[in-house]
């Protein structure tokens, strides 16, 4: 049964900041949430599924790229609008690792609608999902 009723308990989600010869991969929100903002490609985990085993197949399923996890690159929380805010929402705990391109060329599913290499430097005037530019930073430490 489908329902557009948000569930009532946190979700855990998980999105890679993928780097590639210097650059970040940006991927575009093509329907809420977020419609129209770039943010790191990823997804929900799955019960009983590893969160790179996770990482991993978002990604494959988002981009169709290939990537290798490096470690995680910090934590972010979605909490559901309040009553006057837009739209609903859910809450999500999403985890985003650090992760280096291995293989493939962006090949976008039906959820985003651009995706740009990017130095992370030359973020100004995209729209960005809160906190990205901090991630971003804490993962390409890491990579």
């Amino acid at each position: 049964m489908t329902t557009d009723t948000p569930p009532r308990h946190p979700q855990l989600a998980v999105s890679a900041a993928i780097f590639r010869d210097g650059k970040i991969l940006l991927v575009r929100r093509a329907r809420a949430p977020a419609k129209g903002v770039y943010t790191l490609p990823g997804g929900r985990v799955e019960f009983g599924e590893d969160l790179h085993a996770a990482i991993a197949r978002e990604v494959m399923e988002e981009t169709g790229l290939s990537i290798a996890v490096v470690g995680l690159a910090g934590w972010r929380e979605v909490l559901p609008a309040s009553s006057g805010g837009k739209g609903g929402g859910g809450h999500y705990v999403i985890l985003p690792f650090a992760a280096r391109w291995q293989a493939g060329e962006a090949r976008l599913n039906e959820e985003l609608d651009d995706a740009q290499w990017r130095v992370p430097e030359a973020l100004d005037g995209l729209p960005l999902t809160d906190g990205l530019p901090d991630i971003i930073a804490a993962a390409r430490a890491l990579v």
